[in-house]
């Protein structure tokens, strides 16, 4: 039998706000490593290696870990932040049987949107509002206290008593309710 390495797609989920990128394990193998790179620098984050007695996960990181099954192999990316942005390649290497076989399977872009861009973006517009509000408020407050004053000096201009134009006795005025 010949190892083989099949082309079917590796399978990106987004389940309970974690990435999951599962690929079939390859057919009639004993002994193969799987890696997740990041960037085009291809800098390893994650891989899992696998031989007939047991499975050992590698991780560079802590938002990457492994999980095997007998026929895949999936990679759990977990609070992604917006500088996890970047290209991700899973690359496959066959130990056993011969011959020694190193490919790369798939690149994938994965883009991550921020929890806090939205919180932040509504507590900004919220702040916003509420400044208008307040202004509105202090604006008509200012004009209310003007109005007020300018009544109150045109009643007590208008009621003088015991002025030059009315030489007789004081006589109170009646007075008119206030608003």
């Amino acid at each position: 039998d010949q190892a083989h390495v099949s082309d079917t797609q590796v399978t990106v989920e987004f389940e309970n706000g974690n990435f999951n990128f599962t690929f079939p394990n390859p057919k009639n193998v004993s002994e193969f490593s799987m890696t997740l790179f990041k960037g085009r620098e291809k800098k390893k984050i994650c891989a899992l290696h696998l031989s007939k007695e047991r499975a050992i996960p590698e991780s560079n990181v802590t938002y990457c870990q492994t999980q095997n099954s007998s026929s895949s192999t999936t990679f759990i990316l977990k609070n992604l932040e917006r500088k996890h942005i970047d290209v991700y390649t899973y690359c496959l290497e066959i130990f056993l049987p011969p011959p020694y076989i190193d490919c790369c399977l798939k690149e994938t872009y994965l883009y991550v949107q921020d929890k806090e861009d939205c919180f932040s973006l509504g507590l900004v517009s919220w702040i916003i509002i509420g400044l208008i509000i307040f202004s509105i408020c202090c604006v008509c407050c200012v004009v209310a206290c003007c109005l007020r004053n300018k009544n109150q000096k045109c009643e007590s201009n208008s009621h003088e008593y015991n002025s030059e134009y009315m030489p007789m006795a004081a006589v109170n005025a009646a007075k008119k309710p206030r608003i």
